[in-house]
């Protein structure tokens, strides 16, 4: 059968022979039908059994529970090399399902807080951030990796005690982290049983070879006095133009 096309192509469709007009319906219904907006919202709470078997409400952190009037809250100070003023950083937390085997402290907010106003505009937005993730709930402990990887592209700094600091943010996340194991959301990396057995004695021997005493160290000669071939003592030095042991008093000019 033979068609004639008058009027110019603008699109075409490929009909599969197997489609139906009740499945060509069904997508079209689909497709003009509005996005519900009125769903339900995810519940807070969730029913388990508790150790005398009997059921308990257990709440859970989410982003619809109301901020109580009192939090507990913990400030930590983070003092870099390349800034002359500190900055404070401080982590509340609000406490789920209290009084019960149940309870956990979870982060609610953070603030940063420093006089340097030069880093203004990026603390509110990152703490506002961190907050709003604070508050989804869920696992939030990818945010500790996620900051330590940031670098500073004019390089990092060292901490006190010899830690290398990537960047601002990255020690951020390092101290979000111990927070998070403050409060049981994170394990303090441990090492095993051989591990920490080979670091103590890695340790032990360190600090006997540190005891050991430099035999030239309480000499009561001049330092670089060379060894003396007769009374072996290192107390031979250059004097009046010849070589002489204070020691004993060998010289080569006598």
């Amino acid at each position: 059968m033979t068609i004639k096309i008058e009027r110019k192509i603008v699109k075409y469709q490929v009909q599969k022979p197997e489609e139906t007009q009740a499945e060509k319906a069904a997508v079209a219904q689909a497709a003009s039908s509005p996005v519900p907006t009125n769903l339900p919202p995810i519940p807070t709470t969730t029913t388990v059994r508790d150790k005398n078997g009997h059921m308990a409400q257990v709440i859970r952190m989410h982003e619809k529970l109301e901020r109580p009037e009192v939090l507990i809250g913990s400030t930590y100070k983070i003092k870099t090399p390349i800034s002359d003023h500190a900055m404070y950083v401080t982590i509340n937390d609000i406490v789920l399902n209290e009084g019960t085997e149940y309870e956990q402290r979870r982060p609610f907010e953070i603030f940063i807080n420093s006089k340097n106003l030069d880093h203004f505009q990026w603390i509110v937005a990152l703490t506002r951030i961190i907050s709003a993730v604070f508050r989804k709930g869920g696992d939030v402990t990818f945010l500790v990796d996620e900051l330590k990887a940031v670098f500073d592209p004019r390089g990092g700094y060292w901490q006190p005690g010899g830690k290398f600091m990537p960047s601002i943010i990255a020690e951020l996340g390092y101290v979000i982290e111990r927070h998070l194991q403050t409060i049981g959301l994170l394990r303090k990396p441990q090492l095993d049983e051989h591990q920490q057995k080979l670091v103590d004695e890695k340790r032990a021997e360190y600090e006997a070879r540190a005891k050991q005493t430099d035999a030239f160290a309480k000499s009561d000669f001049p330092e670089g006095a060379q060894l003396c071939a007769k009374c072996s003592t290192a107390a031979v030095v250059m004097m009046d133009g010849c070589m002489t042991c204070l020691n004993c008093g060998d010289s080569k000019c006598m």
